[in-house]
């Protein structure tokens, strides 16, 4: 027989989880899978309850093994209970309120994967160890889980699918409208003036100055007194 102890730590601790998470919503565009969904929930529901009442009927002290076998069948037998009990219901609900939200189904897939493990490996244990009627009737519980759990993973599937289409289709309208709002603008013209003043030189010119001899003075220069 395989250890038991890590699927149901695992499990326990999963519905710790569930309790403290808050709702995260991502809703997937619609899609014709509503119907089986809720086929799945009713079906889940059913095993659930069915689950619950084997589990609490069976007398695992009796199984043909040693205490340890027992105190471990013991309490991977408590540990279903508390999640069939207490997460399953509120999961189941959140999906039946929306279920077209994909993170709601992801949460539920997330816990019967974990609760799939922990009842399977009982049901061997009730198998190899425990009455007959104890293990046929958890193993009919235990195909349903399965089959619901296969059903939630394709539906997944699907609505991932779907969501990236979507979101491929809604980036390619924003491109074109951003390409037509664009083309819709007329360009900006820019003049460039090329007749720009000549540049005036920096260089003076320099002031021409005539000098006159000292003692050359016309008025004196050519006069000589006349005699009287």
């Amino acid at each position: 027989m395989r250890t038991l102890q890590s699927p149901a730590v695992i499990l326990c601790l999963s519905l710790a989880m569930f309790g403290q998470q808050g709702p995260a919503p991502a809703v997937a565009p619609g899609n014709s899978s509503a119907p089986l969904i809720f086929s799945d929930l009713d079906r889940l529901q059913g095993a659930a309850a069915q689950a619950n009442r084997t589990l609490g009927e069976m007398r695992i002290e009796k199984w043909k093994t040693g205490s340890g076998g027992k105190q471990q069948a013991q309490a991977n037998a408590d540990a279903v209970q508390r999640n069939l009990a207490e997460a399953l219901p509120g999961l189941i609900a959140d999906v039946r309120k929306a279920p077209q939200d994909v993170n709601a189904q992801f949460k539920l897939y997330r816990n019967l994967n974990v609760l799939y493990d922990v009842f399977a490996s009982l049901t061997e244990s009730a198998g190899a160890f425990g009455p007959r009627s104890d293990y046929e009737a958890l193993a009919q519980q235990l195909s349903v889980i399965d089959s619901v759990r296969r059903d939630l993973g394709d539906n997944l599937e699907t609505l991932t699918l779907a969501a990236q289409s979507e979101l491929t289709r809604l980036r390619a309208q924003v491109q074109t409208l951003q390409e037509q709002a664009r083309s819709a603008v007329p360009p900006k013209k820019v003049i460039v003036d090329d007749t720009a003043p000549a540049k005036k030189s920096s260089h003076k010119k320099k002031a021409t100055h005539t000098s006159t001899p000292p003692g050359n003075n016309s008025s004196n220069s050519g006069a000589s007194a006349k005699p009287e």
